[in-house]
């Protein structure tokens, strides 16, 4: 049995009290993934952001807001696990400057100054130890395989998983998932339970099964 951290769901970076930025995951691939690795008898952890999907009981699930807060929690979470599937969408960006109070409309619009958030899945891709496996999703809107293999490189992935935008929010997924030496070893469509039950398949077979 191995003990499986899994990312999911949006992070939210505030503007101002009451307005973030975020993005439309929802939190259903991560479930998904979370019930097909305790069907296959691993222990599983959930960093997730806020969602309104239901993780699977038997799953520990820690709730986060902010990218920061889910890189805390995955780092923590991950430094007794043996590897990490990071399926949640971070917000990639946060502003500069969050406002103590509620930002009014003044006639001249808003400018925003914004900086990047850390990079949970290539932070812990640098981090992980030698018996460690790190698992990416890389969701694209064009030359959708090639970026996801430039990306499972730069982030030390030991396999990514590559869809595109249509997968947000929706109950379906269209999938390839790729090795680290770039062999496409399978391409799955349809609900993402049955996408989870491969993408797990693939996981035994070539981070778990081959690394006793």
């Amino acid at each position: 049995m191995a003990h499986i951290v899994i990312t999911s769901g949006p992070t939210r970076q505030y503007l101002d009290p009451v307005r973030y930025l975020t993005n439309s995951s929802s939190g259903k691939m991560g479930a998904c993934l979370a019930t097909s690795a305790l069907r296959l008898g691993h222990q599983v952890t959930v960093i997730s952001g806020p969602v309104q999907v239901d993780y699977p009981s038997a799953a520990t699930v820690i709730d986060v807001i902010s990218t920061q807060e889910m890189l805390e929690a995955t780092q923590s979470a991950f430094a007794t696990a043996d590897g990490l599937i990071g399926a949640a969408a971070p917000c990639d960006y946060m502003p500069i400057e969050i406002a103590s109070q509620k930002l009014s409309k003044t006639g001249q619009g808003l400018q925003l100054s914004l900086r990047e958030t850390p990079d949970i899945v290539a932070t812990l891709g640098a981090l992980k130890r030698i018996d460690q496996w790190v698992v990416g999703f890389a969701l694209e809107t064009e030359d959708v395989r090639f970026r996801a293999i430039v990306k499972m490189a730069k982030k030390r992935c030991d396999m990514i998983v590559s869809n595109s935008a249509e997968a947000m929010n929706s109950p379906d997924n269209a999938v390839e998932i790729i090795k680290r030496d770039g062999e496409v070893v399978e391409q799955v469509a349809g609900p993402k339970q049955l996408v989870a039950d491969r993408i797990l398949h693939q996981i035994q077979k070539h981070l778990l099964d081959s690394n006793p």
